[in-house]
């Protein structure tokens, strides 16, 4: 953009030096030439801080770790890699023959509790039975439905479904595999299709520029020559630069403290062209994205120009 300008103003300044027949000497061609820096740095300078842009813009979505509530073997895997399902939908059953055991033995107690406590009940309506064995066996009955309420939470957990709409990308459980609930041994890694965002990364020096509602581009290095139009859904209030937890040691002037950080903004594409490109658009796809802001918008056009030469320029790249 910078030699499309200065190309530009050399040519207004040969013919204006033509046409008027101004003289080339001392003053005239300095004069021209401080008249160009002055111009165009003025320009770039009002385009760079009131419409700020971003070489590093990136898809984000979020991963959740399947981990099977209650360990056993797989008997089966009711589910396909990377093929959207609907919330709900059966990803893998555990043996329930365990558990279902288990209830039957737990409901068979919980009948005959019941059936003695109903026994203690009569006999103290009879005046011949104490009220002490009513309170023991009201106490083994509400004890066994506690612990068959367990016993079916464990049975239904034989089924592992998917808790919203998505599709398991990372799929690691196979018939016979015996799985545990253990965070750090998932059986599958599911991605929510709900959860995807486009996030520009922006410096600090246009944070009064970066305001919600404000229109935004982006363009994929994956769709090369195409720039969609967006705006800002959510201008993130931290920085991960700033971070901390709560330790044994006090906060110092780490290595890290020199790197300024820049401020995540969420983008929301409105652009209907996006929907025929979208399925090349990977999660985690990287591009760039510029955010357009209400003032000085005359030089807003520069800085479409440039974004619209950069996603040209991903047509070209030299690995091979």
């Amino acid at each position: 953009m910078d030699l499309i300008l200065i190309l530009t103003y050399t040519a207004i300044c040969v013919a204006v030096f033509k046409i008027f027949k101004i003289p080339l000497n001392k003053w005239t061609i300095p004069t021209a030439v401080l008249g160009g820096i002055v111009l165009i740095g003025t320009l770039i300078m009002l385009m760079n801080y009131n419409h700020p842009y971003s070489e590093t813009s990136r898809e984000y979505f979020v991963s959740t770790p399947v981990v099977p509530a209650v360990r056993g073997r797989v008997i089966s895997v009711n589910v396909e890699p990377n093929i959207p399902i609907k919330q709900g939908h059966l990803l893998f059953t555990i043996d329930p023959i365990p558990y279902q055991n288990k209830v039957d033995a737990l409901t068979a107690q919980l009948t005959s509790a019941d059936s003695d406590y109903q026994r203690a009940l009569e006999l103290l309506k009879r005046k011949i039975g104490k009220q002490r064995d009513v309170d023991i066996t009201q106490a083994k009955v509400d004890e066994l439905t506690a612990l068959l309420n367990d016993a079916q939470y464990d049975l239904d957990r034989t089924e592992v479904r998917a808790e919203s709409d998505g599709y398991v990308t990372q799929m690691l459980v196979y018939p016979g595999l015996y799985v545990v609930p253990m965070p750090l041994r998932p059986a599958m890694v599911f991605v929510q299709s709900d959860s995807f965002a486009y996030i520009g990364w922006y410096r600090q020096n246009s944070s009064m520029r970066l305001k919600t509602g404000f229109e935004a581009e982006i363009a994929f290095d994956a769709i090369p020559g195409k720039v969609f139009t967006g705006e800002v859904v959510r201008v993130i209030p931290v920085m991960a630069e700033g971070e901390v937890q709560a330790n044994g040691s006090m906060i110092r002037l780490g290595l890290g403290a020199n790197i300024p950080g820049r401020i995540p903004v969420q983008i929301n594409i409105t652009d209907p062209r996006f929907a025929d490109f979208k399925e090349h658009v990977r999660g985690g796809s990287y591009g760039q994205s510029a955010i357009y802001s209400d003032s000085f918008t005359h030089v807003a056009i520069m800085r479409k120009i440039i974004l619209r030469m950069s996603s040209w320029m991903s047509y070209f790249f030299p690995f091979h």
